[in-house]
């Protein structure tokens, strides 16, 4: 078991403190979820765990090893899918699986993955929303990375591309560490083991709706 340690994490926009002091583990076997508003940082955390995006400050390590935040991309050991698409519109989604994939077994897996030959031959750029996130999600999640990072993966998707996206998840996680932030609450929860809220720069642990809804997170009613 790999265990992902993220410690310490601030980082300040100008005089606005995101992020104050975050930390948290994520552990290969295991799915967590980070709630918070438009604002609160879930996009930051990711970004700056990936090292795209430059903190105030961050312990990062894997099993008590030390990670350079600089050298997370070419350490190959934390994957990361953004809310913005990443793959060329102009190709085919048989020419896309190739630019992750160079080996022919894990460009099968991708592929042989349900729905996929429904749209194998399309033009990135013709893909659903719901197509185009699964195709992305399936190529993120089979990388050789222990650790998954997902922004947004159910954002305005329809149920069924939603439930193919839980089941690569559930099932990757018997490998990987998989860390999710997403509005659509109920879809998050039904996949992770733990979740926590980011509210004001701090982090509140939730163990249920309902302590969505008491942080404020949700309406009561």
């Amino acid at each position: 078991m790999l265990t992902l340690k993220a410690n310490n994490i601030s980082k300040s926009f100008g005089k606005k403190q995101i992020l104050n002091n975050i930390s948290f583990e994520c552990s290969t076997g295991e799915i967590i979820g980070i709630f918070g508003r438009n604002g609160s940082g879930k996009s930051t955390l990711l970004k700056i765990i990936h090292g795209t995006l430059k903190s105030d400050s961050i312990g990062l390590s894997i099993n008590s090893n030390s990670i350079n935040p600089l050298k997370v991309i070419p350490q190959k050991k934390i994957g990361f899918l953004p809310q913005d698409s990443f793959l060329p519109k102009g190709l085919t989604v048989r020419q896309a699986i190739p630019l992750l994939f160079e080996n022919g077994d894990n460009q099968d897996k991708i592929f042989y993955s349900p729905e996929v030959s429904k749209f194998e031959k399309q033009k990135i750029g013709a893909l659903s929303r719901g197509e185009l996130r699964y195709l992305e999600v399936l190529l993120i999640c089979n990388l050789s990375h222990p650790f998954i990072l997902l922004d947004e993966p159910f954002s305005m998707i329809d149920p069924l591309y939603k439930d193919l996206i839980k089941a690569v998840l559930v099932k990757l996680k018997e490998t990987k560490g998989i860390i999710i932030t997403d509005h659509y609450y109920s879809d998050v929860l039904q996949v992770t083991d733990r979740n926590f809220l980011l509210k004001k720069g701090n982090r509140i642990n939730i163990n249920e709706t309902s302590d969505l809804m008491n942080n404020g997170y949700l309406n009561k009613n």
